[in-house]
Parts: structure tokens; sequence; C-alpha cells
């Protein structure tokens, strides 16, 4: 056996609402083995983790056993990095309080850091993608809503309570458009998901006059690649919604930039697909509303992880993390 093979490892666990991913992951940021089971089809926490151990177990084995494992990393919504709960998830089909840290620890053996999705992905742009030598940035995940992590002076802010960075509901325009899931109005995740731009395009459907190809689509088939694909085609309209949206987005972003000084920003998810056609308004309008003293010094940046594996590496760079830094809780838990 190589003395490469005998390097310890990190396990990765990327808890979503419909399915669970989960890999196996040395210090370079390769999965080594990786897999998924089904989130929703485990009405009881239990079951879950006695699935996900099932699956998980035999990989483990394969790497070398659990004595080469640092320990487990987990994204998860609504997950406290402190008390290494799960608390109160809309989209998971566990309700309230759930001890998602103790019940890994218990059935794996192995030490747990657990946080919400948006803040595992954060840590994993800094350990293998763009942030990489960065101790300030902020990542923003633009995908079905509008995830975040902020990073100062090296050190993920997570607030008194676990739950800090939650910039895709700060409110961009007041009394605007209603959020379901928060029942607030007017949030950031209302305009610049692709939720948001899916409701963006039938505003302006309904609102315009203009010619479309988007209004040959069903309005129940109307989603964000469709929005893409005919502004793409030259669709004056599909441009404005991106050009409306960037707008928006740059605005906060601008807001953002005057909390944190953060040397960039960096953008994930299905949105920034687009390219410019979202990138050129954003940065435009990010300028347009920051201060002087913070004009043309911070970077727009694309995510340099792969959207596939960007889930696993990031909760696998907790565990790293982990043991490089010491956190303290101002929490008695």
């Amino acid at each position: 056996m190589t003395s490469s093979s005998l390097q310890p490892l990190a396990i990765g666990i990327d808890i979503g609402g419909t399915g669970t991913k989960f890999g196996i992951v040395d210090r370079s940021g390769n999965i080594l083995f990786a897999g998924s089971i089904s989130t929703r089809g485990h009405n009881e926490v239990d079951s879950f983790i006695d699935e996900l151990y099932k699956s998980l177990y035999p990989l483990i084995q394969k790497a070398g056993g659990p004595g080469r494992i640092v320990g487990i990393g987990s994204g998860a919504p609504n997950g406290n990095f402190y008390t290494k709960t799960i608390e109160y998830a809309p989209n998971l089909p566990w309700k309230g309080i759930i001890p998602m840290g103790k019940l890994l620890e218990n059935k794996f053996n192995l030490p747990v850091v657990l946080t919400n999705d948006a803040n595992a992905a954060a840590i994993g742009e800094m350990m293998y993608g763009a942030a990489q030598g960065m101790k300030d940035f902020i990542t923003i995940t633009l995908g079905t809503g509008v995830g975040s992590g902020i990073v100062a002076n090296g050190h993920l802010i997570y607030g008194h309570d676990g739950f800090a960075g939650e910039l895709g509901h700060t409110i961009v325009i007041p009394n605007g458009r209603f959020h379901e899931g928060t029942e607030k109005y007017g949030s950031l995740e209302s305009y610049a998901s692709a939720t948001g731009v899916r409701l963006t395009t039938l505003e302006m459907l309904e609102k315009s006059k203009e010619e479309s190809l988007l209004r040959n689509i069903p309005p129940a088939q109307l989603d964000s690649k469709k929005v893409y694909e005919a502004a793409m085609k030259g669709d004056r309209l599909a441009k404005e919604i991106y050009e409306f949206t960037g707008k928006i987005l740059g605005l906060a972003l601008a807001n953002f930039v005057m909390f944190s000084s953060p040397e960039a920003i960096i953008l994930f998810g299905g949105l920034t697909k687009a390219g410019d056609l979202i990138l050129k308004p954003t940065r435009e309008n990010m300028e347009a509303n920051l201060i002087k003293i913070f004009q043309n010094k911070i970077r727009i940046l694309i995510s340099h992880l792969k959207e596939a594996d960007a889930a696993i590496l990031g909760a696998s760079a907790l565990v790293w993390d982990m043991n490089m830094q010491e956190y303290s809780s101002p929490l008695k838990v």
C-alpha cells in the first residue's frame, strides 16, 4: 500500500429536500467514492439514518476502513453549526428540531460537523475552488433559491445562534414580491433565483405588449432555462428579464460589499450559466450603488467547482476546516 493511499479522508454528506448525496474525499478534493439515497422517501429520520449507513458504510470499507476517516461534514437546510441540529427546515420531511449531528455521530462513531448547505459551499470554495487563498469573500448560490456564505478574516460568519448569512432573505424591494416560504415581501430570493426569474417572466408577459418567443410557451412550462434559450435567440423581452434580475442582484451585492468588504463575490448555481446576460447588469448595478471607497475593488467570480460535485466537496471541506480552526460557541448546549 502506497503512502498516498494512507492519507486521511473525510466524508461529505449533502442533505437535500429530494435526495441526499455523499462521498469520501481526500484533502486535495478528489472524490474517491460517492453515492446517494432518497431523502423524501423517509418520513422518519431514523429510517433515513439507517439507509444512509447501509449505503455509506461499504464505501468506508472500500476506502480503507473507519480508521482513515477524520470525520463527517454535512450540509443541510437550516443546519446549525453550533448545535449540529437541523431546525424547522421547510423542504425536509422531518419537522421541528432534528439532532442530525448526534444521530450521525452515534451511528458512525465519528466526529460530525454540520452547517447549512450554503455555508458548506463557502468553505468548499475556500478549500477547493475560486476562493483559495482568500480570507474575505462571499458566496452566493443562484439556484431554486438564493443561498449565501460570508467569510471574513478567514472565518465563516455563523452569528450568535448559528444562522448568520441568510442574504437571500434580505429585503431588496420594500413591500415587493411575496415569498411563499417565508411569508415576507420583497426578498432577494423572490427576484434573483430561478424561481424569481420565472415570476418576473410571467409578470412581464402580462404587463408588456412586446412580441416574444416566450409567449409561445405554456405558463406552466416557463422556467429560467426557457428564458435563457429565448435570450440567446435575440428575444428582447428575455434580455429585459435578465437586465431586471441583474439590476436587483447588483443592488443587493452592493449592500453586501459595504457590510463586509470582501475581496470577491463568488456566484454559483444555474443562473450563472447565462453568463454576461446576467453578469453584465449585475456588475454595472453593483458598482453604481457602491460608495467610492469600494468601487472597482471587488471581483465577481464564477465558482470553479463542478456543480455535480460541489455539495459533497463543500460538506467534506467542513471536516478539514474544523481541524484547522478552533470555533468557540456562545451557546450553552
